[in-house]
Protein backbone atom coordinates (compact mmCIF):
# COMPACT_ATOMS: atom_id res chain seq x y z
CA UNK A 1 0.00 0.00 0.00
CA UNK A 2 1.57 3.82 -0.73
CA UNK A 3 -0.51 6.12 0.28
CA UNK A 4 -0.04 10.34 -0.36
CA UNK A 5 -1.36 12.53 2.61
CA UNK A 6 -1.99 15.89 1.79
CA UNK A 7 -2.27 18.55 5.08
CA UNK A 8 -1.93 22.66 5.37
CA UNK A 9 -0.07 22.70 8.08
CA UNK A 10 0.95 20.20 10.43
CA UNK A 11 -1.76 19.12 13.16
CA UNK A 12 -1.02 15.37 13.28
CA UNK A 13 -0.32 14.83 9.56
CA UNK A 14 3.30 14.97 10.42
CA UNK A 15 2.48 11.84 13.31
CA UNK A 16 0.09 10.01 10.46
CA UNK A 17 2.99 10.54 8.13
CA UNK A 18 5.41 9.01 10.08
CA UNK A 19 3.62 6.22 10.80
CA UNK A 20 3.19 5.50 7.60
CA UNK A 21 6.33 5.80 6.57
CA UNK A 22 7.68 3.55 9.47
CA UNK A 23 5.69 0.72 7.75
CA UNK A 24 6.72 1.99 4.45
CA UNK A 25 3.55 2.91 3.04
CA UNK A 26 3.93 6.82 3.21
CA UNK A 27 4.63 7.57 -1.06
CA UNK A 28 4.50 11.65 -0.55
CA UNK A 29 3.48 14.25 1.94
CA UNK A 30 2.01 17.45 0.89
CA UNK A 31 2.22 20.33 3.06
CA UNK A 32 2.71 23.87 3.66
CA UNK A 33 5.62 23.24 6.05
CA UNK A 34 9.04 23.34 5.24
CA UNK A 35 10.56 19.88 4.52
CA UNK A 36 13.49 20.20 7.64
CA UNK A 37 10.18 19.82 10.11
CA UNK A 38 8.97 16.74 8.35
CA UNK A 39 12.64 15.59 8.90
CA UNK A 40 12.16 15.55 12.55
CA UNK A 41 9.85 12.74 12.09
CA UNK A 42 11.71 10.59 10.02
CA UNK A 43 10.11 11.29 6.89
CA UNK A 44 13.19 11.71 4.19
CA UNK A 45 13.07 15.04 2.11
CA UNK A 46 12.30 13.35 -1.25
CA UNK A 47 9.06 12.48 0.26
CA UNK A 48 8.02 15.97 0.96
CA UNK A 49 6.69 18.17 -1.03
CA UNK A 50 6.43 22.10 0.50
CA UNK A 51 4.63 24.82 -0.49
CA UNK A 52 6.14 26.97 2.23
CA UNK A 53 5.56 30.40 0.33
CA UNK A 54 1.51 29.55 1.35
CA UNK A 55 2.46 28.92 5.11
CA UNK A 56 4.63 32.16 5.11
CA UNK A 57 1.74 34.26 3.37
CA UNK A 58 -0.36 33.21 5.95
CA UNK A 59 1.27 33.75 8.68
CA UNK A 60 2.41 36.87 7.87
CA UNK A 61 -0.97 37.79 6.68
CA UNK A 62 -1.75 36.92 10.94
CA UNK A 63 0.64 39.59 12.02
CA UNK A 64 -0.96 42.24 10.47
CA UNK A 65 -4.51 41.48 10.82
CA UNK A 66 -6.81 40.36 12.94
CA UNK A 67 -9.74 38.76 10.49
CA UNK A 68 -7.80 35.07 8.92
CA UNK A 69 -11.39 33.88 9.03
CA UNK A 70 -12.10 35.82 5.90
CA UNK A 71 -9.31 34.69 3.78
CA UNK A 72 -8.99 31.34 5.24
CA UNK A 73 -10.93 29.64 1.83
CA UNK A 74 -8.88 31.31 -0.52
CA UNK A 75 -5.32 29.93 1.10
CA UNK A 76 -6.99 26.50 1.64
CA UNK A 77 -8.12 26.48 -2.83
CA UNK A 78 -4.75 27.73 -3.17
CA UNK A 79 -2.95 24.86 -1.21
CA UNK A 80 -5.64 22.35 -2.80
CA UNK A 81 -5.39 23.55 -6.35
CA UNK A 82 -1.29 23.08 -5.83
CA UNK A 83 -2.18 19.56 -4.51
CA UNK A 84 -4.21 18.31 -6.92
CA UNK A 85 -1.69 19.23 -9.71
CA UNK A 86 1.23 17.37 -8.04
CA UNK A 87 -1.03 14.10 -7.37
CA UNK A 88 1.02 10.97 -8.80
CA UNK A 89 -1.21 8.07 -8.84
CA UNK A 90 -1.02 5.67 -5.61
CA UNK A 91 -3.34 3.73 -3.56
CA UNK A 92 -4.80 5.97 -1.45
CA UNK A 93 -5.05 9.74 -1.13
CA UNK A 94 -5.92 11.27 2.66
CA UNK A 95 -6.51 15.00 2.47
CA UNK A 96 -7.32 17.41 5.07
CA UNK A 97 -10.68 19.06 5.29
CA UNK A 98 -11.59 22.01 4.06
CA UNK A 99 -8.50 22.17 1.73
CA UNK A 100 -8.98 18.87 -0.26
CA UNK A 101 -12.03 18.75 -2.68
CA UNK A 102 -10.28 19.27 -5.88
CA UNK A 103 -7.62 16.93 -5.21
CA UNK A 104 -10.06 14.38 -4.11
CA UNK A 105 -12.01 15.02 -7.73
CA UNK A 106 -7.96 14.43 -8.73
CA UNK A 107 -7.55 11.39 -7.07
CA UNK A 108 -11.07 9.70 -8.65
CA UNK A 109 -9.51 10.39 -11.90
CA UNK A 110 -6.70 8.79 -10.96
CA UNK A 111 -8.81 5.56 -9.64
CA UNK A 112 -7.24 6.10 -5.84
CA UNK A 113 -9.26 5.43 -3.08
CA UNK A 114 -9.56 9.18 -1.15
CA UNK A 115 -10.43 9.56 2.73
CA UNK A 116 -10.67 13.04 3.74
CA UNK A 117 -9.16 13.49 7.63
CA UNK A 118 -12.07 15.68 9.68
CA UNK A 119 -10.43 16.67 12.84
CA UNK A 120 -13.59 18.37 14.60
CA UNK A 121 -17.25 17.40 14.48
CA UNK A 122 -19.24 18.19 11.38
CA UNK A 123 -18.70 21.01 9.78
CA UNK A 124 -22.66 22.01 9.76
CA UNK A 125 -22.53 21.17 13.94
CA UNK A 126 -19.88 22.92 14.35
CA UNK A 127 -21.00 26.20 13.00
CA UNK A 128 -24.29 25.78 14.56
CA UNK A 129 -23.06 25.25 17.94
CA UNK A 130 -21.13 28.11 17.88
CA UNK A 131 -23.54 30.37 16.77
CA UNK A 132 -25.22 29.15 19.36
CA UNK A 133 -22.78 29.74 21.58
CA UNK A 134 -22.42 33.42 20.17
CA UNK A 135 -26.03 34.24 21.00
CA UNK A 136 -25.72 33.26 24.15
CA UNK A 137 -22.84 34.98 24.94
CA UNK A 138 -23.71 38.07 23.45
CA UNK A 139 -20.53 38.34 21.41
CA UNK A 140 -19.16 37.85 17.91
CA UNK A 141 -17.12 34.47 17.27
CA UNK A 142 -15.16 33.99 14.69
CA UNK A 143 -17.60 32.51 11.47
CA UNK A 144 -16.25 30.13 9.52
CA UNK A 145 -16.55 31.34 5.77
CA UNK A 146 -19.19 30.22 3.32
CA UNK A 147 -16.50 28.50 1.35
CA UNK A 148 -14.68 26.12 3.67
CA UNK A 149 -18.42 24.91 4.82
CA UNK A 150 -19.15 24.73 1.24
CA UNK A 151 -16.13 22.66 0.26
CA UNK A 152 -16.31 20.51 2.96
CA UNK A 153 -19.61 19.46 2.35
CA UNK A 154 -18.50 18.73 -0.80
CA UNK A 155 -15.34 16.66 0.43
CA UNK A 156 -18.05 14.79 2.83
CA UNK A 157 -19.86 13.72 -0.20
CA UNK A 158 -16.74 13.29 -2.95
CA UNK A 159 -14.41 11.15 -0.84
CA UNK A 160 -14.87 7.00 -0.29
CA UNK A 161 -14.54 7.58 4.06
CA UNK A 162 -14.14 10.05 6.39
CA UNK A 163 -11.81 9.72 8.94
CA UNK A 164 -12.55 10.95 12.23
CA UNK A 165 -11.20 10.60 15.89
CA UNK A 166 -13.86 10.24 18.22
CA UNK A 167 -17.12 8.92 19.14
CA UNK A 168 -18.77 12.62 19.70
CA UNK A 169 -17.75 13.45 16.32
CA UNK A 170 -18.88 10.41 14.92
CA UNK A 171 -22.24 11.32 16.18
CA UNK A 172 -22.54 14.93 14.76
CA UNK A 173 -21.46 13.02 11.30
CA UNK A 174 -24.63 9.98 11.94
CA UNK A 175 -26.99 13.30 13.00
CA UNK A 176 -26.43 14.95 9.40
CA UNK A 177 -27.06 11.76 7.67
CA UNK A 178 -23.62 10.19 6.78
CA UNK A 179 -23.79 6.59 6.73
CA UNK A 180 -21.56 5.34 9.55
CA UNK A 181 -20.15 2.71 7.04
CA UNK A 182 -18.21 5.77 5.63
CA UNK A 183 -16.81 7.03 8.87
CA UNK A 184 -13.27 5.63 9.57
CA UNK A 185 -12.55 6.22 13.47
CA UNK A 186 -9.33 6.13 15.02
CA UNK A 187 -8.28 8.03 18.55
CA UNK A 188 -5.10 9.99 17.86
CA UNK A 189 -1.78 9.13 20.21
CA UNK A 190 0.69 10.91 22.12
CA UNK A 191 4.82 10.97 21.75
CA UNK A 192 5.19 9.13 25.39
CA UNK A 193 8.78 10.06 25.22
CA UNK A 194 8.07 13.70 25.11
CA UNK A 195 4.79 13.84 27.82
CA UNK A 196 5.82 11.84 31.28
CA UNK A 197 5.64 13.04 35.22
CA UNK A 198 8.10 15.42 36.05
CA UNK A 199 8.54 16.59 39.72
CA UNK A 200 6.12 18.51 41.68
CA UNK A 201 8.20 21.85 43.38
CA UNK A 202 5.55 22.69 45.24
CA UNK A 203 2.25 21.83 47.10
CA UNK A 204 -0.27 24.31 45.46
CA UNK A 205 -3.04 22.17 44.26
CA UNK A 206 -3.25 23.68 40.73
CA UNK A 207 -5.72 22.99 37.68
CA UNK A 208 -4.48 23.58 34.42
CA UNK A 209 -6.34 24.37 30.75
CA UNK A 210 -4.01 24.07 27.77
CA UNK A 211 -4.95 25.60 24.25
CA UNK A 212 -6.53 28.47 22.35
CA UNK A 213 -8.46 30.55 24.91
CA UNK A 214 -11.24 31.47 23.21
CA UNK A 215 -15.36 31.09 23.09
CA UNK A 216 -14.90 27.48 21.52
CA UNK A 217 -12.40 26.04 23.74
CA UNK A 218 -14.95 27.15 26.72
CA UNK A 219 -12.47 29.42 28.62
CA UNK A 220 -15.54 31.83 30.32
CA UNK A 221 -17.04 28.66 31.66
CA UNK A 222 -13.89 27.44 33.48
CA UNK A 223 -13.07 30.66 34.71
CA UNK A 224 -16.68 30.94 36.21
CA UNK A 225 -16.10 27.70 38.09
CA UNK A 226 -12.97 28.23 39.37
CA UNK A 227 -14.06 31.67 40.70
CA UNK A 228 -16.91 30.96 41.96
CA UNK A 229 -15.43 27.97 44.12
CA UNK A 230 -13.06 29.77 45.75
CA UNK A 231 -10.78 27.01 47.25
CA UNK A 232 -7.71 28.04 49.28
CA UNK A 233 -4.50 27.42 48.37
CA UNK A 234 -5.16 26.47 44.55
CA UNK A 235 -4.50 28.27 41.23
CA UNK A 236 -5.73 27.51 37.81
CA UNK A 237 -3.15 27.83 35.14
CA UNK A 238 -4.01 28.69 31.34
CA UNK A 239 -1.55 28.36 28.91
CA UNK A 240 -1.98 29.37 25.45
CA UNK A 241 -2.75 32.23 23.32
CA UNK A 242 -5.94 35.00 24.21
CA UNK A 243 -8.19 35.46 21.06
CA UNK A 244 -8.99 39.16 21.64
CA UNK A 245 -12.92 37.79 21.90
CA UNK A 246 -12.50 36.33 25.06
CA UNK A 247 -10.43 39.60 26.75
CA UNK A 248 -13.10 41.24 28.44
CA UNK A 249 -14.06 38.00 30.60
CA UNK A 250 -10.37 37.60 31.49
CA UNK A 251 -10.46 40.91 33.00
CA UNK A 252 -13.89 40.09 34.87
CA UNK A 253 -12.46 37.10 36.38
CA UNK A 254 -8.73 38.78 37.13
CA UNK A 255 -7.44 37.12 40.50
CA UNK A 256 -4.00 36.76 41.53
CA UNK A 257 -4.96 32.82 41.62
CA UNK A 258 -5.54 32.65 37.78
CA UNK A 259 -2.46 32.69 36.01
CA UNK A 260 -2.22 32.96 32.15
CA UNK A 261 1.38 31.80 31.37
CA UNK A 262 1.03 32.57 27.29
CA UNK A 263 1.42 30.22 24.72
CA UNK A 264 4.75 27.73 25.41
CA UNK A 265 6.48 24.91 23.00
CA UNK A 266 5.39 21.65 22.52
CA UNK A 267 8.49 20.21 24.60
CA UNK A 268 8.06 22.27 27.83
CA UNK A 269 4.20 21.58 28.49
CA UNK A 270 5.03 18.70 30.77
CA UNK A 271 6.81 20.84 33.30
CA UNK A 272 3.45 22.66 33.23
CA UNK A 273 1.17 19.83 33.19
CA UNK A 274 3.26 18.52 35.98
CA UNK A 275 3.06 21.14 38.22
CA UNK A 276 -0.80 20.46 38.10
CA UNK A 277 -3.31 18.07 39.66
CA UNK A 278 -6.14 18.35 37.16
CA UNK A 279 -6.40 19.33 33.84
CA UNK A 280 -9.90 20.84 32.58
CA UNK A 281 -10.72 21.39 29.31
CA UNK A 282 -14.45 23.16 28.74
CA UNK A 283 -15.17 23.10 24.96
CA UNK A 284 -17.70 23.77 23.27
CA UNK A 285 -16.59 21.98 19.99
CA UNK A 286 -13.69 20.18 18.72
CA UNK A 287 -12.73 16.72 17.89
CA UNK A 288 -10.52 14.86 19.65
CA UNK A 289 -8.19 17.47 21.79
CA UNK A 290 -4.54 15.98 21.59
CA UNK A 291 -4.20 18.21 24.92
CA UNK A 292 -6.10 15.57 26.65
CA UNK A 293 -4.00 12.98 25.81
CA UNK A 294 -0.61 14.21 26.97
CA UNK A 295 -2.23 15.28 30.56
CA UNK A 296 -2.95 12.01 30.92
CA UNK A 297 0.25 10.92 30.12
CA UNK A 298 1.85 13.13 32.41
CA UNK A 299 -0.67 11.59 35.08
CA UNK A 300 -3.04 13.90 35.60
CA UNK A 301 -6.47 13.12 35.46
CA UNK A 302 -8.90 15.17 33.61
CA UNK A 303 -12.53 16.69 33.66
CA UNK A 304 -13.33 17.26 29.90
CA UNK A 305 -16.30 18.45 28.65
CA UNK A 306 -18.39 15.71 26.31
CA UNK A 307 -18.11 17.44 23.05
CA UNK A 308 -14.13 17.12 23.33
CA UNK A 309 -13.85 13.33 22.38
CA UNK A 310 -12.27 12.80 25.77
CA UNK A 311 -14.53 10.40 26.51
CA UNK A 312 -12.59 7.80 24.21
CA UNK A 313 -9.52 8.46 26.08
CA UNK A 314 -10.76 7.62 30.37
CA UNK A 315 -13.31 5.54 31.92
CA UNK A 316 -15.83 7.28 33.36
CA UNK A 317 -14.44 7.67 37.41
CA UNK A 318 -11.26 6.16 36.80
CA UNK A 319 -9.03 8.33 34.84
CA UNK A 320 -10.93 11.57 35.28
CA UNK A 321 -15.15 13.22 34.53
CA UNK A 322 -16.87 14.23 32.14
CA UNK A 323 -19.30 16.82 31.73
CA UNK A 324 -22.30 18.42 29.77
CA UNK A 325 -21.01 21.81 27.74
CA UNK A 326 -22.18 24.80 29.63
CA UNK A 327 -22.78 22.48 32.95
CA UNK A 328 -20.51 24.85 35.05
CA UNK A 329 -22.51 23.54 38.28
CA UNK A 330 -21.40 20.18 37.40
CA UNK A 331 -17.87 21.63 36.69
CA UNK A 332 -17.37 22.98 40.13
CA UNK A 333 -18.46 19.90 41.27
CA UNK A 334 -16.25 17.30 39.54
CA UNK A 335 -13.49 20.32 40.57
CA UNK A 336 -14.40 20.57 43.89
CA UNK A 337 -13.94 16.49 43.97
CA UNK A 338 -10.45 16.55 42.77
CA UNK A 339 -9.67 19.24 45.49
CA UNK A 340 -11.41 16.87 48.33
CA UNK A 341 -10.02 13.97 47.41
CA UNK A 342 -6.45 14.55 46.14
CA UNK A 343 -5.45 10.94 46.87
CA UNK A 344 -8.24 9.53 44.80
CA UNK A 345 -7.20 12.54 42.34
CA UNK A 346 -3.51 11.24 42.02
CA UNK A 347 -4.59 7.16 42.08
CA UNK A 348 -6.69 8.28 38.87
CA UNK A 349 -3.74 10.68 37.17
CA UNK A 350 -1.61 7.48 37.85
CA UNK A 351 -4.32 5.21 36.35
CA UNK A 352 -4.42 7.31 33.39
CA UNK A 353 -0.23 7.47 32.54
CA UNK A 354 -0.96 3.83 32.70
CA UNK A 355 -3.71 3.55 30.39
CA UNK A 356 -1.69 6.34 27.46
CA UNK A 357 1.20 4.15 27.76
CA UNK A 358 -0.59 0.93 26.96
CA UNK A 359 -3.06 1.88 24.24
CA UNK A 360 -2.56 5.44 23.14
CA UNK A 361 0.97 6.02 21.80
CA UNK A 362 1.66 7.00 18.16
CA UNK A 363 2.58 3.97 17.32
CA UNK A 364 -1.02 2.35 18.53
CA UNK A 365 -2.74 5.25 16.24
CA UNK A 366 -0.45 3.71 13.62
CA UNK A 367 -1.01 0.05 13.48
CA UNK A 368 -5.01 1.00 13.59
CA UNK A 369 -5.37 3.32 11.04
CA UNK A 370 -2.59 1.06 8.75
CA UNK A 371 -5.10 -1.19 9.15
CA UNK A 372 -8.45 0.72 8.65
CA UNK A 373 -6.63 1.86 5.31
CA UNK A 374 -5.88 -1.35 3.89
CA UNK A 375 -9.46 -2.26 5.04
CA UNK A 376 -10.84 0.82 2.99
CA UNK A 377 -8.70 0.33 -0.20
CA UNK A 378 -10.03 -3.67 -0.66
CA UNK A 379 -13.25 -2.23 -0.48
Amino acid sequence: MKVTLSVKGRFHGFNLAQELNNRDALQTLITTYPKFMAKRFGIPAKKVISFLELEILARSYNKVRSDYSKVSHWFNDKFDNKVSKKLEECDLFVGWSGSSINSIVKAKELAMTSIVERGSSHILYQKNILEEESSLCGTSIAEIHPGVIDNELKEYEQADFISIPSNYVKRTFIDQGVPSEKLIQVPYGVNLGEFFPMKKEDEVFRFIHCGAINYRKGVHYLLQAFSELNIKNSELWVVGSIDPEVENIIKKYESENIIFHGTKPQSELKWFYSQCNVFCLASIEEGLAMVQAQALACGLPIITSENTGGSDLIIEGEHGFTFKIRDVDILKERMLYMYEHQEEAKAMGDAARLRMGHSYSWSNYGTKIYEAYLKAIEG
